[in-house]
Order: C-alpha cells, then sequence, then structure tokens
C-alpha cells in the first residue's frame, strides 16, 4: 500500500503571474486519481508544538499576522492556516512511512527554504524538517535522512538540522541559482552542487553515491524534498532531466528499502503532473 495526502485548500491562495500557482496542486490531483492513485486528506496534524520544534514563536507569529518581509513570498491572507495544512501533510505522510506505507505529500506551499525565524522563497513553514523532527520522537526512531532533490538549494532545511546528530541531510541543486548556498558540505550535510545544463546521467551518478551515503547512516527513516523544477522545460532553473528521469530518482529511494515518503517543493513547469505521477511510479514500487 501507498498514500497520497493533499487537500483543496492549498490551491486557495494565488498571485497574479506567480509561478507557485494553484495548478500544481489541482491537475497534479486530477493526474493521479486518474492513474487509480486515492487521495485523502492529512489525518495527522502539525500543531503548534511541532512547528516549535522547527521555528521561533515569532515566526509562527509573523506567518500568523503577515508581518514578514520576503520579495518572492506575498502576505497571502490566511496562508497561515493553509501553510498548517501542507505541514499537515507532510506529518501525515511520515506517520505512514513509519507503519509501513511509503507516502507522499501533495501539498502547497513548499517549505525547504523556510528557516527558524525566516519565511523565503515561497515557503513559510519547513514541512520536511517539521515532519522528521516529529518523527524523532516517535518510538524506534532514532535516526533519520533527508534527501532534498529540488533545484534549489535547501537552505532552510539545512539550516534547521545542521549538527543535529540524529539526522544527516543531502542536498542536490543547482549552482549557480537561488538562493547562492549550499556550495560546501559540512558535518552532517552534504551539499552536491550542480552546473547549469546537467542531464539525466550526470545526474544520476550524483544521486547514487548520495543516496549510499545516507543508507550508510542507518536511518530509520527517509524523507525525501521532492523538487520537480530541474525539469528540462522548467521555467526558473536550467538543469536538463527528463520525465523518466524522475521515475529512476523514486526507484533508487525505494531500493534503500527504508521506510519513506516525499513532500512536494518546487517544480513550476505545465507538465508537473506527469513528472509526479512518473516519481510515485518509482517511488512507491
Amino acid at each position: 500500500m501507498a498514500r497520497v495526502f493533499t487537500d483543496p485548500v492549498v490551491t486557495e491562495y494565488e498571485a497574479p503571474g506567480h509561478p507557485e500557482a494553484p495548478f500544481r496542486v489541482e491537475r497534479t490531483a486530477e493526474r493521479l486519481e486518474a492513474a487509480g492513485h486515492a487521495l485523502e486528506a492529512p489525518p495527522e496534524k502539525a500543531l503548534d508544538d511541532d512547528l516549535l520544534r522547527a521555528h521561533l514563536p515569532e515566526h509562527l507569529l509573523s506567518v500568523r499576522e503577515g508581518s514578514f518581509d520576503d520579495p518572492d513570498t506575498p502576505a497571502y491572507p490566511g496562508i497561515d492556516g493553509i501553510a498548517r495544512v501542507s505541514a499537515s501533510g507532510a506529518v501525515s505522510a511520515m506517520r505512514a512511512a513509519l507503519t509501513g506505507e511509503p507516502a507522499f505529500s501533495l501539498m502547497r506551499p513548499p517549505g525547504h527554504h523556510a528557516a527558524k525565524a525566516r519565511v523565503s522563497g515561497f515557503c513559510f513553514y519547513n514541512n520536511v524538517v517539521v515532519a522528521v523532527l516529529r518523527a524523532l520522537r516517535e518510538k524506534g526512531t532514532a535516526r533519520a535522512a533527508i534527501l532534498d532533490v529540488d533545484v534549489h538549494h535547501g537552505d532552510g532545511t539545512e539550516s534547521l538540522v545542521h549538527g543535529n546528530e540524529a539526522v544527516r541531510f543531502c542536498s542536490l541543486h543547482q549552482a549557480p541559482l537561488y538562493p547562492g548556498t549550499g556550495l560546501t558540505s559540512r558535518d552532517n550535510c552534504r551539499n552536491i552542487p550542480l552546473p547549469p545544463g546537467t542531464g539525466p546521467d550526470a545526474y544520476l551518478r550524483k544521486l547514487e553515491p548520495a543516496l549510499q551515503d545516507l543508507v550508510d547512516f542507518k536511518p530509520d527513516l527517509l524523507a525525501v524534498s521532492a523538487g520537480f523544477d530541474t525539469f528540462a522545460d522548467d521555467p526558473i532553473a536550467q538543469l536538463k532531466l527528463d520525465r523518466r528521469s524522475y521515475r529512476r530518482i523514486g526507484r533508487l529511494c525505494a531500493q534503500t528499502g527504508l521506510p519513506r515518503f516525499a513532500v512536494l517543493e518546487g517544480g513550476y513547469a505545465q507538465e508537473l503532473p506527469v513528472l509526479v505521477e512518473e516519481f510515485l511510479e518509482g517511488f512507491f514500487t
């Protein structure tokens, strides 16, 4: 069994011309349902206690009041509640993974740029870190690995887990590109910058040993920040993966044999629904 969590409320915000748009979830949900995936609302809720393991109280207040300042991330009306639903999807996917069901959180807003007290890069709460830190409080979960395959460095995620001996983090990302970080590795955080134009074979040659490094950490859980803006036709980056690449990425994650879940991060091409379907075909194997 495998599970996909989503909620139509996460399509209820947008800004004209902004790439992080409702179609990302709306059309992907339609595609996955047509392919036979049963979509469900997240049964687990991301509570204040969960969010506060990753973020400062003043961060939660700034999201609730819309008092943050980030040029890429508007203060949408009601975004605090919507962002909490997105985090709830990640928590629900984590819980499913720990019970033996690979899972995917089809939610927005994404999260991997959000830091302890910073809204950034379309992200309000760091969904994957919120879920992983909650998992580490579960019985039998002593270690977790986070793999970030978004085209942008997961700078928020790295800032939140750096130095945490129970977590190993790895990010493969284009460089140079926003946010300009992730050029070197440090401690429990491994960064693999890739030049513009990197194609499927070169990408996978980097991914395979990176995944093996995470497996060698002997985690009890694999969390994947699944970005699809590495696609050749994505409008805001310059990597060159094709649609079949995502099935191969998903399958490599599945071949680790680890309990696993993934959350939607970036991906702004119109082909996103197909790319997600390909990824899940491998990830749910």
